[in-house]
């Protein structure tokens, strides 16, 4: 019985990166033998137990065999005799099927620390084609290292090319989508790479295909200097994590222009009602991928209304202050309102050349905000209103203080 490190801790040792989180295998033991030694099991799909002192996970050595389509259609050996080779060689990559054992020796049977050096991410075996998540993960660990200069092997790219043909994307159930698509999106610092690799393999289309429409599909030069719809979409998504923003920022500017691919053809570049187009779309995606109501409900309203956003300080009073409401600049935490300007912000700055361009008008829907939140219920029910007419009196006084406002700038 011989417990080895392995996986991301030694790959990020040997990068000099910090490691937060360390897994294990032991090698030549049954789970009695673990359970007796203190360890606890918490696996349900294979042998994997948590360390009585550290809590950090152990696992056995252990072979699969796929033996159906998809991820779940596998029969796995955890017998004590799995060698640790044998156990590496199941792993995804290279670069992540390395072993460290108790005096610090790098145990390396399929060349990961070559390929590390090399910034190259190539799959261990051909038995990488047997999980479809396996597309997903290596996408979203591509955008987390790609600015280090890392980059996919030909044959790996051409081998989730070659899965993706055989219809094993298509097992991909939704949860595990979504939860791959959030990590790349919240860990990567440029998630632009996750879904470009999906695209390059043809999975975009299968899990997301409402993304995947928005290729090829231009838009005017002189607003659009990237031309491209999808470019300036992951350009968006790109500056939302610049920008630091929330989880719920970054899927709505993923989603924002999903209406462009709804265009008919001959009125390109230009998409009037792109923003009605693409209300149904986004909903669908989001219904199909269960993504977050709260976040669903945020790609909703900024692709109705991010073009009356753009061109907030043209609104008339009662338009604006419709736009307030939709954008929930009267909910007392204004969380949604903060995040619905933020997405907008991305937009414009999601553009070639124009990545930092000024965008004044979040300034200006604040300071509306602010001039409408003056206007109180207490107010109007002192001057004598009272049921129904109190809403109607807070809206006609808000709608007149933004007239006033508008007519000092």
């Amino acid at each position: 019985m011989k417990r080895y490190l392995v996986g991301g801790a030694v790959r990020d040792a040997l990068l000099g990166r910090d490691v937060s989180e360390r897994d294990w295998v032991v090698v030549g033991a049954t789970p009695e033998q673990m359970i007796a030694a203190g360890y606890r099991p918490v696996g349900k799909d294979f042998p994997v137990f948590l360390d009585p002192k550290t809590k950090e996970e152990t696992a056995l050595a252990r072979t699969e065999r796929k033996s159906g389509r998809g991820y779940h259609g596998f029969v796995m050996d955890a017998s004590p005799e799995v060698t640790l080779e044998e156990d590496l060689r199941r792993r995804d990559l290279t670069v992540n099927a390395m072993a460290q054992d108790d005096d610090g020796t790098i145990i390396d049977p399929y060349g990961g620390r070559k390929d590390l050096a090399a910034k190259v991410l190539r799959h261990v075996s051909e038995s990488f084609a047997e999980d479809p998540v396996r597309i997903l993960r290596l996408a979203r660990f591509h955008a987390r290292y790609a600015p280090r200069g890392f980059v996919i092997a030909d044959e790996t790219m051409a081998l989730m090319r070659t899965m993706v043909e055989a219809g094993e994307a298509d097992a991909l159930v939704a949860e595990r989508v979504w939860k791959e698509t959030e990590r790349a999106m919240l860990e990567a610092e440029k998630p632009s790479v996750y879904f470009e690799d999906l695209e390059a393999c043809g999975a975009l289309a299968r899990v997301m295909p409402e993304l995947a429409a928005l290729r090829g599909v231009p838009q005017r030069a002189d607003y659009h200097p990237e031309v491209d719809t999808l470019t300036h979409t992951l350009m968006c998504v790109d500056a939302a994590v610049r920008h630091g923003f929330a989880l719920p920022v970054r899927v709505t500017a993923l989603l924002h222009d999903l209406g462009k691919a709804a265009t008919p053809r001959a009125e390109w570049p230009g998409h009037r009602m792109h923003e009605e187009r693409g209300l149904p779309l986004v909903a669908q995606f989001c219904e199909r991928l269960r993504v977050p109501n709260q976040t669903r409900d945020l790609a909703l309203a900024v692709t109705r209304d991010h073009l009356n956003v753009h061109r907030a300080r043209e609104l008339r009073p009662a338009t604006l202050l419709g736009l307030l409401e939709r954008f929930g600049a009267f909910k007392k935490s204004g969380e949604f309102f903060e995040q619905a300007l933020q997405s907008c912000l991305c937009d414009a700055r999601g553009r070639l050349g124009l990545e930092n361009c000024d965008y004044p008008v979040v300034d200006f829907l604040r300071e509306a905000r602010t001039v409408t939140l003056k206007v109180q219920a207490a107010e109007v029910m002192r001057d004598g209103h009272s049921g129904p007419a109190v809403s109607e009196q807070i809206l006609l006084r808000r709608e007149q203080a933004l007239k006033l406002w508008k007519q000092t700038l």
